[in-house]
């Protein structure tokens, strides 16, 4: 016997479970609309259609094509993130700016991915990548408290979200929730060792493949043994990624290893990804390039790079950025168990084909 399918999300029934969801979602969006004004930020609204989606290997985007009158047809693509056209803006000579922009992943579906989504991007022009630390923790503290809820509580996971979040580097990441000597692995010009993670890694108990890359083995260290241990009692942001793992973020002062990346994590739910911009348009080149390389050898294909974006990298200002997942902080602070509860009309589910 074949098991009832959910109802609808239309239905009336489940419309009036999620509705209390979906107002929490609005008052939060106006609350953080209040807060940004408040701190001289500039609302912006970003085109969804982009000649590239991001070149990160893993990402994987909506493709479609504009055609000219002509019926000629071009390649575009609905983008993963408003990042290129924000940092255009900069370039133009916005300072301060945000936009909950609608952005768009294939091949992503579960209770905390959904293949249509809210980012919330900010940008502050010459100010250091902390400052978005702060801005995070006070962004936290609001959703909360225009939620009505003292504690998130996620999968048996809660967190005080009102607590000072606290700041964890990668490398401390790995030696104290896998016992892996992350830094052994980086050369002092920010270059990689494959075996000698790999090896550290096999004795955490980390299962490796022969043709497993170091970025294969830094991310299932991170996806199994040290994500799983963030955000629990309070937020955790871990910070100072090996520049290996921040193709957008410029190196660390002082230590070329590693690179003014953070990522925010509470209830070890990943909800926001800040950079310390890089402005370098040649080594943005060529690390694009490396991940488009990635991206064919791992899944045989790969994307543009939008070269008006290397343009305006030549003069774009010094700045730090965050990307924020609206749906999973609203989540969270609502007391939902799944992003798309928190969506107004969610994404149709695709037939498995077999």
């Amino acid at each position: 016997m074949q098991a009832a399918s959910p109802s609808p999300w239309w239905r009336p029934e489940s419309h009036a479970d999620r509705r209390p969801f979906l107002l929490a979602r609005n008052r939060i969006k106006a609350a953080f609309r209040t807060w940004f004004e408040g701190q001289d930020f500039l609302e912006v609204e970003t085109a969804a259609l982009q000649v590239s989606p991001g070149n990160e290997a893993h990402l994987h985007a909506f493709a479609t094509q504009a055609l000219t009158i002509s019926g000629e047809a071009a390649p575009l693509y609905l983008h993963t993130s408003p990042e290129f056209s924000c940092k255009k803006l900069l370039a133009a000579g916005e300072r301060r700016i945000f936009d909950f922009g609608k952005v768009w992943r294939n091949r992503e579906r579960g209770a905390l991915h959904h293949p249509e989504f809210t980012m919330l991007e900010w940008y502050r022009v010459d100010a250091p990548y902390q400052t978005l630390m702060d801005d995070c923790a006070a962004l936290l503290a609001l959703a909360a408290e225009t939620a009505g809820t003292r504690e998130f509580r996620f999968r048996g996971r809660s967190c005080d979200p009102f607590a000072l979040p606290e700041r964890v580097t990668v490398t401390e990441g790995f030696e104290r929730y896998a016992g892996v000597d992350l830094m052994a692995s980086i050369a002092a010009d920010g270059s990689v060792d494959r075996d000698v993670l790999a090896a550290a890694a096999k004795v955490a108990g980390i299962r490796v493949a022969d043709d497993d890359t170091w970025a294969d083995v830094f991310s299932r260290v991170i996806v199994e043994k040290v994500e799983p241990n963030l955000g629990i009692g309070r937020a955790v942001i871990l910070c100072e990624y090996p520049v290996a793992e921040a193709a957008l973020a410029r190196p660390k002062p002082g230590d070329p290893r590693v690179a003014e990346r953070f990522e925010l994590y509470a209830c070890g739910v990943e909800l926001a990804n800040a950079f310390g911009e890089l402005t370098d348009a040649g080594e943005q080149r060529r690390r694009f390039e490396a991940e488009m390389d990635e991206k064919a050898r791992v899944h045989g294909e790969r994307y543009p790079l939008d070269e008006d974006f290397l343009a305006a990298l030549e003069i774009m200002p010094n700045a730090s950025g965050s990307a924020l997942g609206f749906d999973r902080l609203v989540m969270l602070a609502a007391g939902a168990s799944r992003v798309d509860q928190v969506m107004w009309t969610p994404v149709a589910e695709t037939p498995d084909v077999g």
